[in-house]
C-alpha cells in the first residue's frame, strides 16, 4: 500500500467564495500577442514553458484557493478565471503533456494536434471572441479558415464531387442551392429551423437551465411552459433524422443537412436537432484554427494561473477526493512513485469527467448521496456511446502547398444514408469494420496553420479521424502502452492501411511522400485523457442528455460541499462547450453571472476603443 507523506496542511476555517467584490474580467483590452517565435526544429511549442511541469510537493503552492483535477481547457479555463480575480489555484494533470485534447505532440520532426481541428464563433467584435481572448490575456492569435471551411464527399474522393460548405450565413445556404437545385424550399426550412434553434439560442438557454434553481426548472418544464416560449426546448425530442428526413426525399441532402455529426458523435437518429443545430450555426460566420497549433492555447494560458500564485503541473495523477469529518471536500491525495500526497484547498473542481468523479475519485459513501446525477451511474457501452474514436497522424515530405493540401475539412461517407454505414459498421466484427470503414474525417495542421512553414520548413501533416468500438481492441486494455505487443500493432496497421487508402484517393500526390504514420485506438485516448472507455466527447450526447430536465441537472455543482465539475459533461461537447462548463462553474464558485461581466466589460472596452478613434 502507497504511504501518505508531506501533506499540505489544511486551513483552520476553510474559508467559502464570497460574491467577487473587483470586477470579474480585465478592464482594460488584453494586450496584443507577442511576435510569433519560431519553434527550433522538432520542439513542441509547450516545451517553451517556465520550468518543468512534472509533479513534486516542493511545487505545490501554500494557501491555496483551490484544486482542479485535470488540465483539459475546462479546467485550464476555470482556473484562469479564478485567477484573475486574485485566486490562487493548483491544476493537476495525470499525463506529462497538459492540455487533455487541446495538446500537441511531436514524433519524427513533426507536431500533431489531438482535439482542435476548427471553431467557430471566433469573428472579431463577437462576444464568444472577448471571453476566449481574456483566458489568454490576447497571446493566442486564431487564423482564419478558407471560406470553404468545410467540403463532404459521398461516395469515393476523386470520383464523385465535394459538396462545399461556405461560411457566412447567406453564402452557406445560397451555395447549397446551387449544388442541389430544385431543392430551395427544403434548404430554406432548413436555414429557419437551425437560426431559430442556433449557436446564440442554444447557449443561453443552456445556460439559464443551468442558472435558476432547478425545482423552478422541472416546474416550468412540466407545465409546458419552457417548450411554449423556447422553440429549442420544442424540438429536443426530435431527432436529427427525423427532422432532415421530413424536408426532403433527396438522398445526397439529406447527408449535407446531417453530415456534422462526428462533431458529437452521434448517429443522427439518436442525437437531437437542438444539439446539431447549434453545431451548425456555431460555423455559419466562419470557422478558425489557432496560430501555432493548440499547443498555444496551452502555452498562453498557464502564465495567468502562474502569476496569481498558482501553478500547473502534470504527471499528477490523482488517487482520490479527501473528504472532511462533514462529508465536505477538502483536498485530493496524488500518487508520487510509492507514495501518496494528501493536498488541501477549500474548493475543488474536476475536470476529470463525471464518470471518473464520481465512479473513481470519491469513496462509496458520496457516490449514493442525493442530487447525483443519473447519467452517471456507470461508464456508457460503447455501442450507445458511438463517440470513441481511431485516429491516424501522417508526417508528409514536403509543403502544404507542393503536396496540393488543402486548410478545408473533408467529411468521406462511403454511402448517402449516414445511419445506415455507421450502424453497418458498428455491428461488423473487427476485421470486416477495417475493411468498411464509412467515414472519415480529413484535415491538414500545416495547411491552417499559417506558422507552420516557418516553423517546420518543407514538412506538412494530415489528421484522420473515423469512429471506433472499444470492443474491437478491449483484449488489450490491461497492457501498457508501447508495449501492447505485435498483435495489437497488426490490427492498428490494418485499420491505418485502410484509412490511407481513400486518403490517397483525395491526396494523390502524398502517396510516395510519407515520412511518418501513426495510428491511436480508443485504448490509446484511454491512457493519455483518461476517460473510461477512450470517449472522446464525455458523456453521451444523445437525445436523453438534452432533454430539459437532463440539461438542468447536470450543473456544476454537486451534492458534496465545495466539489465543483467543470468541462465537457457540464455543457456539451468539444472545445466551446468545455469552456462553457467552466464559465458555468466559475460563476457557481464566485456566486456571480460571469457572462453579464463579460457582456458589460465588452460593452466598456468597444466604447473606449470608439471614443479613440473619433
Amino acid at each position: 500500500m502507497p504511504r501518505a507523506r508531506h501533506p499540505c496542511i489544511p486551513p483552520k476555517c476553510p474559508p467559502c467564495f464570497p460574491g467577487c467584490p473587483i470586477p470579474m474580467l480585465r478592464q482594460q483590452t488584453p494586450r496584443p500577442p507577442l511576435p510569433a517565435l519560431p519553434t527550433p526544429f522538432g520542439c513542441h511549442p509547450l516545451l517553451r514553458t517556465p520550468h518543468p511541469a512534472v509533479f513534486s510537493p516542493e511545487k505545490v503552492p501554500e494557501k491555496l484557493d483551490a484544486i482542479v483535477i485535470g488540465s483539459g481547457i475546462g479546467g485550464l479555463a476555470v482556473a484562469v478565471l479564478l485567477a484573475k480575480v486574485g485566486r490562487r489555484v493548483l491544476v493537476l494533470e495525470q499525463h506529462g503533456r497538459l492540455g487533455g485534447c487541446c495538446h500537441a505532440f511531436s514524433e519524427k520532426g513533426f507536431e500533431f494536434d489531438t482535439g482542435i481541428h476548427y471553431v467557430g464563433e471566433l469573428r472579431d467584435g463577437s462576444l464568444w471572441r472577448f471571453l476566449v481572448d481574456q483566458l489568454t490575456d490576447g497571446q493566442l492569435e486564431w487564423a482564419p479558415m478558407p471560406p470553404t471551411f468545410d467540403a463532404v464527399v459521398l461516395g469515393e474522393p476523386g470520383r464523385d464531387k465535394a459538396i462545399q460548405l461556405c461560411t457566412g450565413t447567406r453564402t452557406y445556404f445560397n451555395r447549397l442551392k446551387e449544388q442541389f437545385p430544385g431543392e430551395e424550399a427544403a434548404i430554406d426550412e432548413f436555414k429557419r429551423l437551425v437560426k431559430v434553434m442556433g449557436v446564440t439560442t442554444g447557449f443561453w438557454v443552456l445556460g439559464v437551465l443551468k442558472l435558476l434553481p432547478l425545482p423552478l426548472v422541472r416546474l416550468l418544464s412540466r407545465s409546458g411552459l419552457l417548450s411554449l416560449l423556447s422553440p429549442s426546448c420544442r424540438m429536443t425530442s426530435r431527432s436529427v433524422k427525423d427532422v432532415v428526413d421530413g424536408l426532403t426525399t433527396n438522398a445526397k441532402l439529406r447527408a449535407v443537412f446531417s453530415y456534422i455529426f462526428p462533431t458529437y458523435g452521434v448517429l443522427p437518429s439518436k442525437a437531437s436537432f437542438s444539439l446539431h443545430s447549434i453545431l451548425v450555426q456555431h460555423y455559419l460566420r466562419g470557422a478558425w484554427y489557432p496560430k501555432g497549433g493548440s499547443g498555444e492555447i496551452v502555452f498562453h494560458t498557464i502564465p495567468i494561473i502562474q502569476k496569481a500564485g498558482g501553478n500547473v503541473l502534470g504527471r499528477a495523477p490523482v488517487q482520490s477526493i479527501l473528504l472532511d469529518s462533514q462529508g465536505k471536500a477538502c483536498g485530493v491525495s496524488v500518487k508520487k512513485g510509492q507514495d501518496v500526497v494528501n493536498i488541501f484547498a477549500p474548493i475543488i473542481i474536476s475536470d476529470a469527467g463525471i464518470f471518473n468523479t464520481y465512479e473513481r475519485l470519491l469513496p462509496p459513501e458520496a457516490r449514493a448521496l442525493p442530487g447525483k446525477t443519473p447519467q452517471c451511474t456507470s461508464p456508457p457501452p460503447s455501442l450507445s456511446t458511438p463517440a470513441l474514436r481511431f485516429s491516424v497522424f501522417v508526417g508528409l515530405r514536403g509543403s502544404s502547398q507542393e503536396l496540393g493540401l488543402q486548410a478545408t475539412n473533408y467529411y468521406i461517407y462511403s454511402d448517402n444514408n449516414l445511419d445506415q454505414i455507421m450502424r453497418r459498421y458498428y455491428n461488423s466484427s473487427r476485421d470486416e469494420a477495417a475493411a468498411n470503414i464509412p467515414l472519415l474525417f480529413v484535415t491538414s495542421p500545416s495547411a491552417k496553420d499559417p506558422t507552420w512553414e516557418m516553423r517546420y520548413p518543407g514538412k506538412s501533416t494530415l489528421s484522420i479521424i473515423t469512429m471506433a468500438k472499444y470492443e474491437w481492441f478491449e483484449e488489450w486494455k490491461d497492457k501498457p502502452v508501447h508495449k501492447r505487443g505485435d498483435a495489437y500493432e497488426d490490427v492498428k496497421k490494418t485499420f491505418v492501411d485502410a484509412v490511407m487508402q481513400t486518403v490517397f484517393k483525395l491526396y494523390p500526390h502524398i502517396e510516395d511522400k510519407v515520412e511518418y504514420v501513426s495510428g491511436g485506438t480508443p485504448l490509446t485516448n484511454q491512457h493519455y485523457i483518461a476517460s473510461p472507455r477512450g470517449e472522446f466527447y464525455g458523456m453521451d450526447h444523445d437525445m436523453a442528455r438534452t432533454q430539459i430536465e437532463a440539461i438542468a441537472t447536470a450543473r456544476p455543482q454537486t451534492a458534496v460541499p465545495n466539489l465543483y465539475l467543470t468541462g465537457q459533461d457540464v455543457a456539451v461537447c468539444g472545445f466551446a462547450g468545455a469552456l462553457q462548463g467552466a464559465f458555468l462553474c466559475t460563476s457557481a464558485i464566485l456566486k456571480r453571472n460571469i457572462y453579464l461581466d463579460a457582456m458589460q466589460l465588452r460593452k466598456r472596452v468597444q466604447g473606449s476603443n470608439g471614443k479613440k478613434k473619433i
